[in-house]
């Protein structure tokens, strides 16, 4: 008779050891994290959510109504998606389509020269956040680091011109581009914002304050310059606020219209946010192209999107930059 092998029945304890992570491993994720909420936490989500969902409801009805043929516009407007979408929109806001099938599809024949504006506006937004970013660096820069008499009055009065709206300069600004000679020009555009922003330099003199002394007074001991350590040292410990600057700055800018529009509203200088106030004044008098309209401001977007996607992590990771190391 052939007896059976003997079987242990307890499990060892490397079994066990081996099992028990397997196991913990197994359990999924999410109700892991939902034996971990609290209530407080779940109203925090949801407040998250709500403000998400608002902030980017305006944003997808935009896209919705780009993609929506405009005899359809009234009859689709109880729905989240349109019935019957279409690339119409943007092929006839391009200038991909006829005058006799943009009038079909709804419009009016009115095209935007998208390249030439985008152009426009990339040099008008870039050249100004390049430049007043830096100039606003070296003067955060010596607030924050240098003493000298009148440091803490002329600080407030900087601090001072973030109480003034923008309308009040205005005019101001555009009598003495008239009177410069200015006018329809790219330097009439960007002079009145090329070199000075209150926030900007509020902004960076708070990070430059949080830097450690101890770094620059030893370059100071070894005869560096105030220039060399903040070119040197200072601005490359400080690449996360600085591109955080330079993209609140972009985005801005980006949206700019009143100022463009009264001082440089020439084909050669127009910018997108005035010209899509164009196309939309080129509209019939019944009711503007609403598709169109929603299909060339989805394409404007385009580029801050694009920029906002490739910038988004340093973004992040300027919040949680210490500079202590």
């Amino acid at each position: 008779m052939i007896t059976p092998p003997d079987v242990d029945l307890v499990p060892s304890t490397n079994d066990s050891l081996t099992e028990t992570p397997a196991r913990s491993r197994g359990l999924p994720s999410i109700v892991r994290a939902l034996r971990r909420t609290t209530p407080g936490k779940a109203v925090a989500w949801a407040a998250v959510a709500l403000l998400l969902l608002v902030s980017v409801f305006p944003f997808y009805w935009m896209v919705r109504t780009a993609f929506t043929p405009a005899a359809e516009l009234i009859g689709d407007a109880s729905q989240l998606t349109p019935s019957n979408p279409t690339w119409i929109n943007f092929a006839r806001v391009l200038g991909l389509t006829t005058t006799e099938e943009s009038v079909a599809a709804g419009g009016t024949g009115a095209t935007l020269n998208f390249v030439r504006y985008t152009a426009n506006t990339l040099f008008f937004a870039g050249s100004i956040a390049i430049v007043q970013t830096l100039s606003c660096a070296m003067a955060a820069y010596s607030f924050a680091r240098l003493r000298f008499r009148g440091n803490s009055a002329l600080f407030g009065l900087f601090l001072s011109g973030l109480l003034i709206p923008g309308i009040f300069t205005l005019l101001p600004n555009f009598a003495l581009i008239r009177s410069l000679g200015w006018l329809n020009t790219f330097q009439g555009l960007i002079a009145p914002a090329i070199l000075v922003s209150p926030f900007a330099i509020f902004f960076l003199r708070q990070f430059f304050l949080s830097l450690p002394r101890e770094v620059e007074e030893a370059a100071a001991i070894d005869g560096v310059g105030v220039f060399g350590r903040f070119f040197r040292m200072t601005l490359p410990m400080s690449r996360g606020p600085v591109a955080t600057m330079m993209l609140i700055t972009v985005v801005g800018i980006w949206k700019e219209f009143m100022w463009p529009l009264v001082a440089a509203n020439s084909d050669g200088t127009r910018v997108l946010t005035v010209a899509l106030q164009r196309f939309q004044a080129q509209s019939p008098n019944t009711s503007p192209d609403w598709t169109g309209l929603m299909a060339a401001s989805t394409i404007t977007v385009i580029p801050v999107f694009i920029l906002l996607v490739l910038l988004g992590r340093q973004l992040v990771q300027s919040l949680n930059f210490s500079g202590g190391k």
